[in-house]
């Protein structure tokens, strides 16, 4: 029998934190080692997360500080930390052996230039962004046995990315015309905050939008969308909007996206629908749904699985909706999946767990 793989996870007290030490407690290939808290160091995780509560790995497990040789001691450590944290730690895990999965934005982006621009700060680690890869799970099967750091994709840019990237390397997309994301989120992708912002009297019966002007995501999912169109100068020059809102519920995304297509008869939907299908037939988790069926953030909560579905508009557009949980494909779900792919083992090992209805 294979040993099992070895896993810490900084930043457990965390809503992303929690999610992972769920999904990591069930894996049949893991063993959880480490889970580390500041505030809750020598507290046991039973102690702390009620729903832990009879298994016997939370029942004993105690938080301990984020301290790099303890952290030495795993075979994969994953950091649900603010943006930031990571880059402090990584170069010194990467050095003993140990492969890291950052599910903050430390190494979502491979240019030093544009890291400093979007999150105002030096990166403490420039030498592996070069070596560290942005891993769209879903997309991305092979280059993940080949480095010891992923970048973890965001919620969003995972709603907006998984449905456009087949279009874009199938040069369906007309590039002349501008792409729109029209993006709603529950509550929780704030994190665990005591912030009157999102308090519940603030956002309940409430709906808004934020980061208009500038959202980090936006360069993030840019990124992407470039390179799957081939990094030519129509896609260099391609027009993106992204907009995100905040929607009055704990927690899913739910994506509404806006192309227009080179062929914009029956014809090119057709081809559109087929490019998707084709991209993710063999995926456990990406789910093109029939014509005509509308994803709902109910229908993935609690799972590692996108819905999603495209309509023609009248206007000739096509209307891509995109619906994932932002804490488990959005975070915690694609990182498991990513360490999966990285380890050699089956990629759906501990994810095969349906949306949650009602």
């Amino acid at each position: 029998m294979a040993s099992l793989v070895k896993a810490a996870v900084v930043g457990g007290s965390g809503y992303t934190g929690i999610e992972l030490i769920r999904l990591l407690l069930v894996h049949p290939g893991v063993e959880l080692v480490t889970v580390t808290s500041r505030a809750e160091a020598g507290r046991p995780l039973a102690d702390f997360f009620p729903s832990f509560r009879g298994h016997p790995v939370a029942e004993t497990l105690e938080f301990q500080p984020p301290e790099v040789e303890i952290l030495k001691k795993a075979d994969i450590v994953f950091f649900a930390t603010p943006n930031g944290t990571a880059m402090k730690s990584t170069t010194e895990l990467v050095a003993a052996g140990v492969k890291v999965i950052d599910l903050a934005a430390d190494f979502r982006l491979q240019n030093e230039a544009q890291w400093q621009e979007w999150y105002s700060m030096d990166h403490a680690a420039p030498e592996l962004l070069g070596k560290a890869i942005y891993a769209l799970a879903d997309i991305e099967k092979e280059k993940q046995k080949e480095v010891s750091v992923i970048g973890n994709p965001g919620c969003y840019p995972t709603s907006v990315q998984l449905p456009l990237i087949p279009l874009l390397k199938a040069g369906l997309i007309d590039l002349a015309q501008p792409i729109i994301a029209d993006c709603k989120s529950g509550i929780s992708g704030a994190g665990r905050s005591s912030k009157t912002e999102h308090s519940y009297s603030e956002v309940s019966e409430d709906f808004t939008a934020y980061g208009i002007e500038k959202h980090r995501h936006w360069i993030e999912i840019r990124n992407g969308l470039v390179a799957a169109a081939g990094a030519t100068e129509e896609a260099n020059n391609m027009s993106f909007t992204f907009t995100p809102h905040l929607l009055p519920m704990p927690r899913g995304i739910f994506s509404t996206i806006y192309v227009t297509l080179k062929d914009q008869t029956d014809a090119g939907v057709e081809a559109a629908r087929k490019a998707i299908g084709q991209a993710y037939a063999d995926s456990a988790f990406v789910h093109l749904l029939p014509e005509g069926q509308v994803p709902h953030t109910k229908s993935v909560r609690g799972s590692n699985s996108c819905h999603l579905n495209l309509f023609k508009a009248k206007s000739g557009q096509l209307v891509i909706t995109s619906a994932i949980d932002n804490l488990m494909k959005g975070a915690a779900g694609q990182a498991v999946q990513n360490m999966n792919l990285m380890f050699g083992l089956p990629e759906g090992q501990g994810l095969s767990i349906t949306g949650i209805t009602p």
